[in-house]
């Protein structure tokens, strides 16, 4: 028996974010609604302003693939509005900063660690790796491994590297082979050849990623865009979603919110632990004036030192002082509550003194989110298991796109192209019908 008090809708979104707004906004049909639990659209690309400083939940800068993407979102905004940075990233290695990424630059190590990486590169394990820390070895030997990639990596993911598939991270790796490292060694070679990677250059926003939500929301009207409005179950039988305040019954669904929580509303039974993943707590910091200069972020491998990762907002916008975000790897089930924030702020401002980022500046404004899930465990068996049921949910009307809705490592602009893809679908049925 249906609900009483039915909304209707063609076209049901779950999730305000890059996904379902791309999807949205693509949509020739209007016939459809947006929900969105939090109180603003974005997802994790929302923008804090405090205290004259810019920040976002986190480092969320657009790589594009695609330029006719870059050219319609830049177009929505104005392209005065976007900056284009030729980034600069570095690895903090006892004291030092080498050029990013690592393996292609380990001549910048101490010349005896230079000849041991150099060295282990051609006395790799032969054997087929069978998961992601099998893999780092296998590619690049036991130097670069235990030097970078595998500390590195664990702080990020906080778990155990053997979970994890060969491709957990897919193009999104800067693989490289043993010839090519050893042939790019040595002096001569430009920032831009020793840094190349998927994202050298990126575009930002001067008012910070929610200009990038607000492009994607653009055409959009107010009326399909349900704010503070959680989905709270979903029957598959009856295409009714049932809300914090409402019943609307739809035709089709699209979900960016995370697949193990979809399958939970729809009453689709998963194996118990296949879906894992870690937690970020985030960090924005505000200082009184201005820290070290020309570097975009810095990678920090060291396993003493609370953070992964620390990017620097004033290097990217210009400005008189130093703003940064700073990445803390959890597992996900470490609770992390307000005591949890005040240790790990303490914690983090002695870390930034420690490698010399933090000297006599003076905190003056802080911003603080838990990204929950933040990285996906991808695993051979999450893989299939994703497959399988959203297939299976392809056959009720219901898709699952975006990094989380896929359960995959993406950009920014994968989500973009599977939303507007999925949309394209739509339109040309669509079309078909009406000629």
């Amino acid at each position: 028996m249906l609900p009483t008090g039915l909304q209707e809708t063609r076209f049901l979104v779950i999730g305000g974010g890059i996904t379902g707004l791309a999807f949205a906004s693509r949509l020739e049909e209007r016939d459809c609604l947006i929900c969105e639990a939090e109180a603003e659209l974005g997802g994790y690309c929302r923008t804090v302003v405090r205290d004259g400083f810019i920040w976002d939940y986190s480092g969320h800068f657009f790589h594009f693939r695609k330029p006719e993407i870059e050219r319609e979102l830049v177009a929505r905004m104005g392209p005065e509005r976007v900056r284009r940075i030729e980034r600069d990233a570095r690895i903090h290695y006892r004291g030092r900063l080498l050029d990013f990424p690592f393996q292609r630059n380990i001549d910048q190590l101490p010349h005896d660690e230079f000849l041991e990486c150099l060295g282990d590169l051609f006395q790799r394990p032969t054997a087929p790796p069978g998961n992601f820390r099998e893999m780092l070895y296998a590619k690049f030997g036991r130097g670069i491994s235990e030097k970078f990639l595998v500390p590195y990596n664990e702080k990020l993911y906080a778990t155990d590297l053997a979970r994890l598939d060969v491709d957990a991270m897919g193009r999104f790796f800067p693989h490289a082979e043993a010839e090519d490292i050893v042939r790019g060694l040595g002096g001569g070679k430009s920032r831009a050849e020793r840094g190349a990677s998927y994202n050298a250059t990126f575009t930002y926003p001067k008012g910070g990623a929610i200009e990038y939500v607000a492009a994607l929301a653009h055409g959009l009207r107010p009326e399909q865009i349900l704010i503070e409005e959680r989905v709270i179950s979903i029957d598959l039988e009856q295409k009714v979603a049932r809300t914090s305040r409402r019943n609307i019954r739809f035709e089709y669904l699209l979900s960016s919110m995370p697949f193990p929580r979809l399958l939970e509303l729809c009453g689709v039974p998963y194996p118990a632990g296949i879906f894992g993943h870690n937690q970020v707590l985030v960090f924005n910091l505000g200082f009184d004036s201005k820290g070290p200069p020309g570097v975009h972020w810095i990678y920090y491998p060291e396993r003493e030192l609370i953070f992964y990762r620390v990017g620097f907002y004033d290097n990217i916008f210009g400005t008189p002082r130093m703003s940064l975000y700073v990445e803390i790897g959890y597992p996900s089930n470490v609770h992390i509550d307000a005591n949890e924030v005040q240790a790990a702020l303490a914690r983090v401002l002695d870390d930034l003194r420690k490698v010399q980022v933090l000297g006599p500046q003076r905190l003056v404004a802080e911003h603080h989110v838990v990204l929950d899930p933040a990285y996906v465990h991808i695993t051979r068996a999450s893989q299939a298991s994703v497959t399988e049921l959203k297939a299976l949910l392809a056959l009720r009307g219901v898709y699952s796109a975006g990094r989380y809705g896929s359960w995959t490592y993406c950009s920014i602009e994968d989500n973009i192209v599977e939303a507007w893809e999925l949309a394209d679908r739509f339109n040309t049925l669509a079309r078909l019908r009406r000629s």
